[in-house]
């Protein structure tokens, strides 16, 4: 049988099912589907192929799914570091929104986060920020798989002036984009603080007429908490409850700040949450309790939030914190194993966005989204685990291939989409603007 593609690998790791290492198995490729899993020998008795990879020193995995980004913003990286989350908002990144954000902006600022993410073994993302259309169209054009969100804020910015002139711009998107398999939306209202009852009940009814995710930080800090509490007598996720907001639709982002009665409602609702160590960490947010969330049934996907806050994109360094910080939050060594870590990264992310079942696992019928682990440094041995080494030795350099729907977006480490040279002088174009 001729196919589009057959990759031979020393081993795969397909998520599904889990804990399950095949050595020696070849993935065949066709229309940008997965239609085998199978051992080499007999794939190269059952197939013929346009394109054939032998990858002798290399762990095939889905991609990497990063599910909380503010791609744009990774013009901003180290802009204004070691600063606390409001002081860093206010003082420092919303004055530099207000003066330099543009359809311009977020062009350039998504296209060097599509090419650090694809380097780093990410096949998909979802974003909240301004111009979404604009973070779409790059999407699009480099083929990588997202999850654009519809942003409302109770603020005008450059790209709306009020809470019904973003919700009546995303409704317009989200039309423009009910036909892509690659790029989707999800309602994206900022946080509890910056979005009103009404906007926030109007895009309940919404989500659930569209069937369209909701994904909005939540008790990202202890003073949010409070402060909510001193103004209205509710924390955000009772607010949240009282709207009808904390349901299977929900993203909720950050949760460092949880009770036991929290984490009980999340997982009777069936709500996610986007753990986001790093950025966490970086801005002293708290902890999000995993170990807690995870024993309750708590589907926990990973996002890195945006690279001014982080400062990179890159899921593999995510996976190895959120691990280590699960291990030394709760005092238990087993609490995130790397298997969890590696499903929190992968199909965690893709039931929390809806799209399971078009990826998140190398499954026959799902779409292609492969990348390719090279194992061969001398780092790397011995290997006794694939599984283990990924998770906590290897890094996103290590990435050689990606594919995804089955198109091969890296190559050896080149991008297959990207002038790299002319990214780099447009993202020194715009760091003259900003430090100025």
């Amino acid at each position: 049988m001729l196919i589009d593609t057959l990759l031979h690998a020393r081993w795969i790791i397909p998520v599904e099912p889990e804990s399950v290492t095949y050595e020696h198995h070849s993935l065949a490729i066709h229309q940008g589907k997965i239609i085998d899993l199978l051992p080499t020998e007999l794939a190269l008795q059952k197939y013929e192929a346009i394109s054939t990879e032998n990858l002798e020193n290399h762990a095939l995995l889905p991609g990497l799914i990063n599910c909380h980004t503010h791609v744009p913003m990774t013009l901003m990286r180290g802009i204004a570091d070691d600063l606390a989350l409001m002081d860093w908002l206010q003082n420092h990144i919303w004055p530099l929104e207000q003066k330099w954000i543009s359809p311009a902006f977020v062009k350039d600022g998504t296209n060097l986060a599509i090419a650090e993410m694809l380097l780093g073994g990410t096949t998909c993302f979802n974003d909240m920020y301004f111009f979404p259309e604009v973070t779409a169209q790059q999407a699009l054009e480099h083929g990588i798989r997202a999850k654009v969100g519809l942003i409302v804020i109770d603020f005008p910015s450059a790209w709306a002036q009020n809470s019904e002139e973003y919700i009546a711009k995303g409704l317009a998107l989200q039309e423009q984009l009910r036909h892509s398999t690659l790029v989707s939306t999800a309602f994206a209202p900022h946080a509890p603080y910056t979005v009103s009852d009404e906007p926030l009940q109007k895009i309940r009814t919404l989500a659930d007429e569209l069937d369209l995710p909701v994904h909005i930080h939540v008790h990202e800090t202890a003073f949010e908490v409070e402060q909510a509490q001193t103004q209205s007598g509710q924390r955000p996720i009772q607010r949240l409850q009282a709207l009808g907001l904390i349901n299977p639709s929900l993203i909720a982002v950050h949760m460092t700040q949880l009770n036991d009665e929290d984490i009980s409602l999340f997982a009777e609702a069936g709500a996610h949450i986007v753990h986001c160590p790093e950025s966490n960490l970086k801005l002293a947010s708290g902890f999000c309790p995993v170990a807690k969330c995870l024993a309750a049934g708590v589907n926990i996907a990973l996002g890195t939030d945006g690279a001014a806050s982080n400062n990179d994109l890159d899921m593999f360094g995510e996976m190895r914190t959120a691990a280590l910080l699960a291990k030394g939050v709760s005092g238990d060594a087993s609490a995130v194993p790397a298997m969890t870590a590696l499903k929190m990264a992968t199909i965690n992310g893709a039931k929390a966005l809806g799209i399971d079942d078009i990826t998140g696992s190398l499954t026959i019928g799902k779409a292609a989204d492969v990348i390719a682990i090279d194992l061969s440094a001398l780092e790397m041995q011995p290997i006794y685990s694939p599984l283990s080494q990924i998770v906590y030795a290897a890094s996103r350099q290590q990435v050689s291939d990606v594919w995804v729907a089955g198109k091969r977006l890296l190559k050896d480490r080149q991008l297959t989409t990207f002038n790299v040279e002319a990214l780099k002088e447009k993202t020194k174009l715009w760091q003259d603007r900003l430090s100025s």
